[in-house]
């Protein structure tokens, strides 16, 4: 069995790895992988030779530096960095490295994942977090226990579980015993959506909150109606204005 292991060709294991790898020493690339040539848009002959320093950002270099010199005594731990391809182009990447012995000397080889896609969805988590925040924050009390929710913009089904989840508490948090939901900014819904607002007021109807829903346009209305949710056990009215008058309000005119 050790003299399989002993068989195997490890620059051939390194040439198919899916991931890039990159085998450095004193400053310059001695090795990359055909993975490594395809996500920095570059060739072997381009960058064996160069330094493993010139795809970072001048602010990470002293950092970087300091990181390669330790990471010949011991693995380094994963970081996140900003690096650049052969093109110009810059890209989130994780990178891990370790020492290696290369025939008598000591290199380190370079491990390098792309996580643009994983900053894109960290980036839209908390974009639509933000969004759900300002939704939820925009419980408008207006006098006694009454106050409007007004839904707005594009919301999916998380936006909708997560509206489920925070509403409740926060009517009742604020003594709220008539709510408005106002749906007039809302422009695109799907079943699943419709199904969690409206799950919001047979939650709220336990709580003993009074729900009116307002601002559902016609062509919400048919698609819901459509989609087979009866819309006839929820109060619906035209606007907030009319629903205020339903439960016994007015505006100063």
């Amino acid at each position: 069995m050790n003299s399989s292991i002993a068989e195997v060709d490890y620059r051939e294991v390194m040439e198919y790895s899916r991931d890039p790898l990159i085998i450095h020493t004193d400053y310059k690339v001695l090795y990359i992988n055909h993975a490594a040539e395809e996500f920095f848009r570059s060739s072997k002959e381009i960058m064996i030779g160069a330094s493993p320093l010139d795809i970072f950002q001048e602010s990470s270099k002293a950092a970087i530096r300091q990181r390669i010199q330790s990471a010949y005594r011991k693995p380094a731990d994963v970081i996140e960095e900003k690096v650049f391809r052969m093109d110009g182009t810059a890209v989130d990447v994780k990178l891990y490295c370790h020492p290696v012995k290369v025939g008598d000397s000591m290199a380190i080889q370079t491990y390098v994942w792309d996580i643009t896609r994983q900053k894109e969805t960290e980036e839209n988590q908390r974009n639509m977090n933000d969004e759900i925040n300002e939704l939820s924050a925009t419980l408008v009390p207006l006098v006694d226990d009454a106050a409007v929710l007004p839904l707005r913009g594009n919301i999916n089904q998380e936006k909708a579980m997560t509206l489920l989840e925070l509403i409740p508490g926060k009517v009742k948090d604020q003594g709220i015993n008539r709510l408005i939901i106002d749906f007039s900014g809302v422009y695109t819904l799907d079943r699943m959506v419709i199904d969690y607002l409206f799950k919001i007021t047979d939650v709220l109807s336990l709580l003993g909150v009074r729900s009116i829903i307002t601002g559902i346009r016609p062509g919400l209305a048919m698609e819901a109606t459509k989609m087979g949710i009866d819309l006839s056990s929820i109060p619906t009215v035209a606007t907030v204005k009319d629903a205020l008058r339903q439960i016994g309000m007015t505006l100063q005119e």
